[in-house]
């Protein structure tokens, strides 16, 4: 009995090393600075999230696309447009960061945005929200 028990807890740890743990997700961290809150988000793949703040008092959006854990530097993108974006960002940022592309910032006040952030390739973002 006990050779089964030992054979039992060493197949049940071997099993619980190999499950990975989910990434942990990126928060916002008010990089957009003071009076912008989140409006909006979504997620880039496994990789991090773009944030859409918005301050009431001078009616302006920002855009911060960041990762979910700061490291070795690697492609960081971030876009922000009055919708419809066309074939160029209104506001752009992109290089190799460590842990975020932004804070970039547009006058929307009453009109609808276009955002997105990318990371190594893997894109996330909205089109045509955050309308008036």
């Amino acid at each position: 009995m006990k050779k089964f028990v030992a054979t039992a807890f060493a197949v049940t740890a071997v099993a619980t090393l190999a499950t990975a743990a989910p990434a942990q997700a990126a928060s916002y961290g008010g990089e957009c600075g003071s009076g912008y809150a989140v409006v909006n988000s979504d997620a880039i793949g496994t990789k991090g999230t773009v944030f859409l703040t918005y301050n009431a008092s001078n009616g302006y959006n920002c855009v911060v696309a960041k990762r979910n854990s700061a490291g070795t530097a690697v492609l960081v993108e971030a876009g922000l447009a009055v919708h419809p974006v066309g074939t160029h960002w209104t506001k752009f940022d992109g290089g190799y960061f460590t842990s975020y592309a932004g804070p970039l910032y547009l006058s929307a006040a009453d009109k609808c945005v276009d955002w997105m952030g990318r990371i190594s390739g893997t894109e996330g973002g909205k089109r045509g929200t955050n309308c008036g």
